[in-house]
């Protein structure tokens, strides 16, 4: 079930969210006995802490939410979303002076608190509904919610049931929810229609490489979001060893993000044309698979060198992205979880997105903020451009030397994206290596709540 407030009509219990600085002007509002309960059990109102509070019965009457101090809650987010998990079964209402953006991420946050990734093993799930808060979108957060778990559900499902097919169909299920049309083209029917570097990747797979095209809206500016759908790894030819693969399944964190910022977009029914165009393929070793030394000639008829067939996530991008740039597009989106040397500059909890577009930049940015899904813009370093030209072919998909390895796959895909003014392209993780509140470990979404924050100002609408 996606996850939704509780209704209106419900009875609801209080939670109190109260800041360390507060604890005591605030304590000495509330009847004698309970004030005393909560100095006896030496409640500080910490971030993360809670305390309950019952009736003259017995009952549950309230819960004491500790909100810290600005320094502390500066360390994370989703704050409340702990607390939401530990609660008793019952439905409650926040009792706070938050607002605006931070009241929306905390009701987010206590949303997605209750995720559980249940498919092959039946997990807990938490009991403690919040009824909406005042003053927030429910609607919106909601949506927001569902797409998230969407992503997070594609991307913990393992390989051999979210392969090309499955992911066809997750694609295909959320068209027919939303009424959008689809298109796809697979198996040999991809060089018929010039999309080579994807049908080279996915050429050694027991399932068909493929192309999917979704379609909705009919008025409004466009956008066109790419998402890599690499279902599985293995690293071709170039295997990866065993401790590189184990999280493989993985390798479509792109699609499933851009499927969970779609699910968003429809839900929502903003003003704009959307097109989501994912490569699913599965980068297998057999017989028939690509080759280091291989040239393949892409979709815009550049050529690529491919020094290692490892570095696969490109190349079934590139056709994708050339395809979007032959329709006019306002903004082109790329997603994908493309290069380790992205997670040694910022580690596994930011995105980093690159972008020549300094007013996306901004709304991105700003969109970040507010929405709390932290991003970090990188350079386009045009002097890199030289790293990516082995010579003997226009381009080079894994250059030798270690050095800027995210900067220079995001050069690469911008060879592709030649008549739209604005593209973005983002690197992302799509994995919570430990838990933290309403982010259990496993898949997630990264930069899609930033962009949809963003599309307004972006796409002026």
């Amino acid at each position: 079930m996606p996850p939704s407030f509780a209704p209106d009509t419900a009875t609801t219990i209080p939670v109190h969210v109260v800041q360390e600085p507060d604890l005591a002007s605030w304590v000495q509002t509330l009847p004698p006995a309970q004030a005393q309960w909560l100095r006896a059990t030496g409640f500080k109102a910490a971030l993360g802490e809670h305390q309950l509070i019952a009736d003259a019965q017995g009952n549950l009457a309230a819960v004491v939410a500790g909100y810290g101090t600005a320094r502390a809650r500066a360390r994370g987010r989703f704050h409340l979303a702990g607390i939401a998990a530990r609660l008793p079964d019952g439905t409650y209402h926040l009792e706070t002076t938050l607002g605006g953006d931070d009241l929306a991420q905390e009701a987010l946050g206590w949303l997605l608190s209750g995720y559980r990734f249940d498919r092959y093993r039946a997990q807990p799930r938490t009991q403690a509904m919040l009824k909406a808060p005042g003053g927030v979108d429910a609607a919106r957060v909601q949506a927001i919610a569902a797409g998230e778990a969407l992503s997070r559900d594609l991307i913990n499902t393992p390989a051999a049931d979210m392969g090309p097919e499955a992911l066809e169909q997750a694609l295909r299920d959320l068209a027919g929810q939303h009424g959008a049309g689809v298109q796809v083209v697979q198996g040999e029917g991809l060089l018929d229609q010039n999309l080579p570097m994807i049908h080279a990747v996915g050429r050694a797979a027991a399932q068909a490489p493929r192309l999917l095209d979704m379609r909705w809206g009919e008025a409004g500016p466009r956008l066109t979001l790419v998402g890599k759908g690499v279902c599985f790894d293995t690293g071709g030819l170039n295997l990866k060893p065993g401790s590189s693969m184990g999280l493989m399944k993985k390798d479509m964190g792109g699609a499933a993000t851009v499927l969970g910022l779609a699910h968003m977009i429809m839900a929502l029914k903003l003003p704009l044309r959307l097109r989501v165009l994912i490569p699913a393929v599965e980068n297998s070793v057999a017989g028939n698979a690509f080759r280091p030394q291989d040239i393949l000639t892409a979709r815009n008829g550049l050529t690529v060198e491919i020094n290692n067939t490892d570095a696969e996530g490109r190349l079934v991008l590139a056709d994708a992205l050339a395809l979007a740039d032959e329709e006019p597009a306002d903004c082109i989106v790329s997603m994908a979880t493309l290069t380790g040397a992205a997670r040694v500059a910022v580690g596994p909890d930011i995105a980093p997105f690159y972008t020549g577009d300094d007013g996306a930049a901004g709304a991105i940015a700003a969109g970040a903020v507010r929405s709390g899904d932290p991003v970090w813009r990188m350079p386009f370093h045009d002097p890199y451009e030289a790293m990516i030209e082995p010579g003997i072919a226009d381009l080079d998909n894994a250059p030798k030397g270690g050095f800027a390895g995210s900067i220079t796959a995001a050069l690469f895909l911008r060879r592709f994206v030649a008549n739209t003014d604005s593209y973005v392209h983002f690197d992302i993780y799509g994995w919570q290596p430990t838990a933290a509140p309403a982010r259990p470990k496993g898949g997630v979404a990264q930069g899609a709540r930033a962009l949809l924050e963003a599309l307004p100002k972006m796409l002026e609408l």
